[in-house]
């Protein structure tokens, strides 16, 4: 069964590394490639791929927004490629085969692919089924929080093990991960890092603030209940009023 595919990432070497394992498949008839999802919406258009394997995270349309512009029925099959797993339910929603973590593992990517030739062969609805079952049982077992991220920079992908981050500051669409004297600035909102942060180790305490409670010092009470948290390097954070409880039950000692 020859397939032609589309790869979809704005950054070359995720591109490449993909190729790379795609090349190795004796089914593969055709890679093609989009940089971006304004491209990736004309190739979807004009190549009619049988596969794409889509990056969710990408600047101005991100994967999400490419299925929603091309359509859900007017997709091809679809593998997300994502370094967060909440991405997994929405990619399940809109009928996504599979999804893949960075960095892909070459055994993740060959059972990805098999995935997909199985899905884009006729089959009877039980089959079918049995697959949405096992879809869902393999979002649901994935570690429920970040373990590390892969930031891209200057051509190149640095990856970041989410306990080393000191604090985590908004910066509009991005974030900016604060890691001993590194900044990294990863393109997610505050809000969607929150939900895959670990609630032990990671405290919202301001609309645009997240701080590694085991990086806390001291907390020092302000006005309109707001603390000034103090980390170990010395960093002074301010809070914001309404997460005053969150940090009041943080100092709280448990007997």
């Amino acid at each position: 069964m020859p397939l032609t595919t589309l790869l979809v990432d704005d950054e070359p070497l995720a591109r490449e590394g993909l190729r790379m394992l795609l090349s190795q498949d004796p089914d593969i008839a055709a890679i093609h490639d989009a940089k971006n999802g304004v491209e990736a919406v004309a190739a979807i258009r004009d190549l009619r791929p049988d596969l794409v394997f889509l990056d969710v995270q990408m600047p101005e349309m991100d994967g999400i927004a490419v299925v929603k512009e091309v359509g859900a029925g007017e997709m091809p099959a679809v593998v997300f490629v994502t370094a967060y797993d909440k991405y997994a339910i929405e990619a399940f929603e809109i009928n996504a085969i599979d999804y893949l973590l960075k960095p892909v593992t070459a055994e993740r990517f060959a059972q990805a692919l098999e995935r997909a030739k199985s899905r884009l062969e006729p089959r009877p609805a039980d089959d079918t089924n049995r697959q949405i079952l096992s879809l869902l049982e393999t979002i649901a077992s994935p570690h429920r929080s970040l373990k590390r991220l892969a930031v891209r920079s200057a051509g190149k992908t640095i990856f970041v093990d989410v306990e080393d981050i000191d604090w985590i500051e908004a910066a509009e669409n991005y974030v900016q991960l604060h890691v001993g004297r590194a900044t990294h600035l990863l393109h997610v909102t505050m809000n969607t890092l929150e939900e895959s942060l670990h609630t032990e180790t990671f405290l919202r305490i301001h609309r645009s603030l997240i701080v590694n409670v085991h990086r806390i010092k001291e907390l020092q009470p302000a006005l309109h209940g707001e603390y000034v948290v103090t980390l170990q390097d010395g960093v002074h954070l301010q809070s914001g009023r309404t997460y005053s409880e969150r940090l009041k039950a943080l100092a709280a000692n448990p007997f």
